[in-house]
Order: structure tokens, then sequence, then C-alpha cells
């Protein structure tokens, strides 16, 4: 009976125990906390309300144009009380941005409840523009999804709207990226006092320099900063200051731009009317997290050069129908009558697992040295592809390459297919004392004979390739030898150089009879910055000297070069150079003049003499006319004399967008006439519009 009796008590408080906690509370403020529970729903929103009509500052684009209209947010308070911004719609990016901005600042609240177990709400707000008073505001629950649909279904419905709400305002965060800085000559000598201060730990020989290397030293974004231009419509900003497309949310981020080299131009010497340069491209970079970054870029080109640009193209032809390769850019097929196409593709990826190690592998360039030139690794020749490591610690920066490099001649084509050969190299960076850098290089080239393809051996990064060559046999490699050195006078003035050994006997160079085995090169250069106290003024003076038959091999497809180009220096061999360089800029305007003075020997190849007097890299040194007596100049000695003056305008920081007047003249003159060598004189003169990303050279 009394059991009978205790199912009533039981049933009752049950009852009231389910009225009191089976019901829904909305999220609190702590102003609303004293409220009665009927209220807590309007305090809510009066006090959401209140908060964005109190913070909201209205972009001054909205002001100046005089706009009224809507913003739209979804947003929703979760579990922990915090506030999540779904989706927002607006007519102006300034306003989602500040809509984003004012979200982000409201502090946490009490969660919402159902059943006394805190859950999310979800919230649709229109906030009216111009401001309206906080007293009338339209903010509606989302009651039936939150209660109709399970939890991880509205999460799932979410997803693409928590995207769209994750995207913020770019921080260029290019940057701050493990991104390569695009290697130009008159980019880098931007910042490279700044890398060059006496007591820095950079190193300054391998390159390309990736950003978050360099902003240890130089500040990319404060310098970008002082270029913008005041700019009051999208396709202002677009065109002066920003990328075109500039993404970035949560852990990833990327940009995208067209790219363009547009000139006409025109060589007073040449038969035809014009030359001209029609290049559109793309480029995309981006990085997902902090250590994955990637870069893509891809033209199409149509272009006629100054007369002796093209007959050098044409004089690197290759295998098969298409008549030239385009120096640094790669083969050309024929456009019209007496122009060329080349496509071009460059791609990487770089990845930085720890702060001492950064691994890239693409399709590109890389370059070994302080100065203009380099007779060690180069890029004049065409973009090839290449997996790159990078090890940096305590004054140590030790660099690997491994390259997959093409001979294109008609004599080592296999089946229509292009032979392919491989290169390695290694190059240590030693900063001995806070002025002086010392680094040791070692490269070696090998092709697939035997079928060895990518000869393991030359994977050890840390092995001397010389070893390899000789205990894999004799013809099987090229390895060469090299060292750098720099030594800071000051902050202002540096002085480098480089020295090349492709072979060397020490007998031959004490019997003083200028053998030919002593094959070998080396540059000494001087830098000044801020010249004679002008700021912002960057003079060089470089000198390079590379004797006969350095870089050639017996076996001739393990010659030091790629697409029919050299590897190191333009002139392959058997030349001597002067160069002096001069560079200003002052805000968006820039100069650069460039002198150069050379003496190269050049084989006749007419039928009567076809000796190698060691200039072609191309050719077997065995083909030379004598073993003693040999030196620079030997063959047909030609004088060369460049000059060339290059102004403008950065149009665009962001994208390296330029506005730019060239002009240029080459004296060619040989002491003998060849059907493929004799006298001539150039005068070019070309305007354009371009995205400057890679060095273009003309000086050959």
């Amino acid at each position: 009976m009394k059991k009978l009796l205790l199912l009533p008590l039981i049933f009752f408080s049950l009852n009231v125990l389910s009225q009191d906690t089976n019901y829904e509370k909305s999220p609190v403020f702590p102003e609303c906390e004293s409220q009665h529970q009927e209220n807590l729903s309007n305090c809510f929103k009066k006090e959401l309300a209140k908060f964005v009509h109190s913070n909201f500052k209205l972009p001054q684009i909205v002001i100046d144009e005089n706009y009224k209209g809507n913003i739209f947010v979804l947003f929703e308070v979760n579990e922990k009380g915090s506030f999540d911004v779904l989706y927002i719609d607006a007519t102006y990016n300034e306003l989602k941005n500040e809509a984003n901005n004012v979200f982000a600042q409201l502090p946490t609240v009490k969660p919402a409840t159902y059943n006394g177990r805190a859950i999310y709400k979800q919230y649709s707000y229109k906030i009216t523009i111009p401001l309206e008073s906080p007293n009338s505001f339209s903010i509606n629950e989302n009651k039936a999804e939150v209660n109709a649909i399970p939890k991880i279904e509205q999460e799932a419905k979410n997803e693409y709207g928590k995207l769209n709400a994750s995207i913020k305002p770019y921080e260029d965060l290019e940057y701050s990226s493990t991104l390569n800085i695009p290697f130009l000559h008159s980019s880098y000598a931007k910042f490279d006092r700044s890398l060059n201060l006496i007591g820095t730990n950079s190193h300054t020989a391998a390159k390309p320099f990736i950003y978050s290397e360099v902003a240890n030293y130089y500040d990319f974004k404060s310098k970008k900063e002082a270029l913008i231009k005041e700019s009051n419509s999208w396709w202002q900003r677009k065109l002066l200051n920003e990328h075109l497309l500039q993404l970035q949310g949560k852990g990833y981020w990327f940009t995208l731009d067209p790219v363009f080299d547009l000139q006409v131009g025109k060589d007073f010497q040449a038969d035809f009317n014009s030359t001209f340069n029609n290049t559109r491209g793309v480029f995309v970079q981006g990085g997902l997290g902090e250590k994955l970054s990637f870069s893509a870029s891809v033209y199409e080109s149509q272009g006629r050069f100054a007369e002796y640009v093209n007959r050098y193209a044409e004089s690197l032809k290759g295998f098969g129908p298409d008549p030239a390769v385009i120096p640094g850019r790669g083969i050309a097929k024929r456009f019209k009558k007496d122009a060329y196409d080349y496509p071009v593709a460059e791609a990487y990826l770089s990845y930085s697992p720890t702060n001492f190690l950064n691994i890239q592998f693409g399709h590109g360039k890389n370059f070994i040295g302080d100065g203009y030139r380099s007779l060690l690794q180069s890029d004049v020749a065409s973009p090839s592809p290449f997996l790159k490591m990078s090890t940096k610690f305590w004054k140590i920066k030790y660099t690997n390459t491994w390259m997959w490099l093409k001979d294109i001649r008609p004599d080592v084509v296999n089946n229509k297919a292009f032979l392919t050969k491989y290169m390695a190299n290694h190059y240590l960076s030693w900063n001995v004392s806070k002025k002086f850098n010392l680094g040791l290089f070692e490269s070696v080239i090998w092709n697939n004979s035997n079928n060895r393809g990518f000869d393991v051996n030359y994977l050890n990064p840390i092995i001397f390739y010389r070893a390899i060559e000789f205990q894999t046999g004799q013809g099987a490699g090229n390895a060469v030898l090299g060292a750098t050195a720099k030594y800071k006078v000051n902050d202002n003035i540096n002085i480098y150089s480089q020295f090349v050994l492709d072979e060397f006997s020490l007998g031959d160079i004490k019997a003083g009879d200028k053998s030919w085995k002593n094959k070998y090169g080396y540059q000494i250069g001087a830098k000044y910055y801020n010249a004679f106290k002008v700021d912002n003024l960057y003079l060089q003076f470089e000198y390079n000297r590379v004797r006969p038959y350095t870089y050639s091999h017996n076996t001739i497809v393990l010659n030091y070069g790629n697409n029919n180009q050299s590897m190191a220096h333009p002139w392959g061999a058997n030349f001597s150079e002067a160069i002096i360089i001069g560079r200003y800029n002052y805000k968006r305007w820039f100069a650069d003049a460039k002198l150069v003075f050379g003496i190269r020997g050049l084989d006749f190849n007419n039928g009567i003499d076809d000796f190698s007097y060691g200039g072609d890299i191309y050719r077997d040194y065995n083909e030379r006319p004598y073993d003693s007596g040999v030196e620079i100049g030997q063959g047909i000695k030609t004088n060369i004399f460049h000059a060339e003056l290059q102004s403008g305008y950065l149009v665009n920081p962001a994208t390296n967008l330029k506005l730019f007047a060239y002009v240029s003249y080459r004296n060619f003159s040989p002491n003998a006439t060849t059907v493929n060598t004799f006298s001539n004189n150039t005068l070019w003169f070309s305007l354009g519009l371009r995205t400057d990303l890679f060095n273009w050279y003309f000086d050959f």
C-alpha cells in the first residue's frame, strides 16, 4: 500500500522537474543576468544591437558614396558562449570586413541552454546603413533549424558559410612565407645593403632568396606601404597597390595576378620595321599553413627582338622544325614570317619542416654568387626541373641542388627525343667573421650512360662528387670545383669574388707554357651602396675572366649547358669582361645603367679552319689546334662593347608592374669575318609595360 502511495509523489516530482528544466534559454550578456527568464531573449538582442551600434565604424567609401542599404549577418553563439560569424552579405567588402571586426570584439557570454544543457543558437541580423538607433533592430532566431536538425547536420550545412566568414583582409603574408623572392638584379639591389651590414649572419650567394630569410633584415611591408597610392575605387587599388585577387583565411592564403610584357621598339640597323614582345600570362602564389608555399607562372609569348638577339636565338636551334631557342626562356616556334612564339611555365613547392631546413621542388632557375654574372651556376639558361635543399645553422648555410637538363642538338637526339642529362651541386657558405664569408662549390654533370639514369650516388648531400666521378668510370661525369669569397669593407662597400676550376695541371702551370689543361676562371667585383652619400644609389664593378675549354668535355654531352645555353656565363669560355652597373630609385621611379667591355675568342668554322678554340662549351676539347700557348681571345678575337639604359615607373609594387623605356647600343667587332661572325653595330630602343619577375640578358 505504501508503494502505491509513493507513485503519485514520484510522478508529481518528475513532472515538476521536467517543467522546471525542459525549456530553452537564450544566451545571456552580463547586463541581462538579473532579468527574468521570459525577458532574456529580448535583452540579448538589445545588448547585441547596442554593442554593434557603438562599435561599428562606417568605412570612408560608404560615407563618400552616401550609400544606403543593409548588411545581413548570419551568426551563432556556440556552446562556450563565443560568437561565430557564418556568413555576411553586403554591397561593399569594406562593410563585410567591418561587420567581421565588430563581431570579433564581442565578449564571451553565457551560452544558450536546452534542458539545462549548453547548446549553440543561430541568428540572422540585419544592420541598416546609415546606422539606426539600437532600439530598432532586426535580429531573428533560426529556431526551426536549431531544434529540428541534428547538430552534426547543422554544422555540415554551415560549413560552406563558415569558409566565407573566415575570410579576412589580406595581410601581405607572402613577405613572411617560404616563397622565393623573384630573382631580379634590380630588385635584389634594393635590399642587398641590408643583408650585407657588418655583423649580420646572412648568406647572400645562393639565390633566389626566400622572403622569411630576408625579412629578418628588410621590412618588405613597410617599404610597400610607403609606396601606396591613395585610391577611391576597386580598379585603382588593383592597378596601383594590390594583387588582382588576394584571399586569406584561417591557415591559408593565395594571390593571383595577370602577367604582361607588352613592348614595341626599333632596331635601327635591322631590315624589319620594329621589334616587339607580347607576353600574357598568370602568376599564382600562396601558402598552406606556415611551412608550405607554392608558386606557378604560365606565359604565352610572341616576339621579335633586335637582329643580333634573333641571330643568337637561331644559333641555339636544336633538333626539329622549331627555328630558335629564346635565350633564358626556351624553345620557340615560328610566328608569322620573322618572329617567334615561345611558351614558358615555371612552378615550385617550398616546404620548411624546421627553421633550419627548406626543401623546394619545381621547374625554374637558380643562381650562385654575389655578382651580376656567375661562373658557377647562373640563370641565363632556360628553366629546368630541380630539387633544392637548403640547410642553415650557426654560421653555415649549405645548399644542395639536383637538376634535370636537356641537350637538344641533332647529333645526340634519340628517336626524336632530346637527351636528358643530370646536374648535382652543393655549395657551402661560411661566415668566417662578421666581415668575411667563404664559400665552397662542387658540381657534377652526368648522363644516362649504361642506362644508369639518375645516379643515386649523387643524391648523397655531403659526399665529394669528384670521388664518385672517379669511382664510376672515366667519362662517367664532368665535375667542376669552385670557391667564393666576400669581404665587407664597411656597411656601404663590399668586395666579392669567384673561382671556378674545371681541370688543373700543376706541372703545366710550373712549365709556364699556357697549357690547355689549365681550365679555370675567376671573378672579382665590388658593390657600393648609397654611393657618394646619395640614398638608393647603387654602383657595381665586376671583372670576369675564363680560360679556353673551361666547362667543355671530351664527352660532349657532359658539357656545362642546358638547351644549348651555358649554365654559367652566357659567353661560355675563352673571354675576359669588365662590367660597370649603376642603379637608382626614388619612390616609384627607377633607372638602371650598364656598360660591358669584353674580349672573346670565337671559332672560324669555315671548312678550312674547323678547330675548337675553346669558347664553345658544346665542342669536344680534343678538337683544339694546339696543346700549349693557349690564351684568352685565341681564334677570332672579338671586341664587344655593350651599353644599356633603362628607366621607368613602378605602377604596382605588389605585382612589380613597370612602365619602362629601354635603349641599348652594342658594338661587335671581330678581327676576321665568317658567315656567322661579322662586324655589326646595334642601336635598339623599346617602350613597354612589364610584370618584372625574372632577368632578361641581352649583353651576349
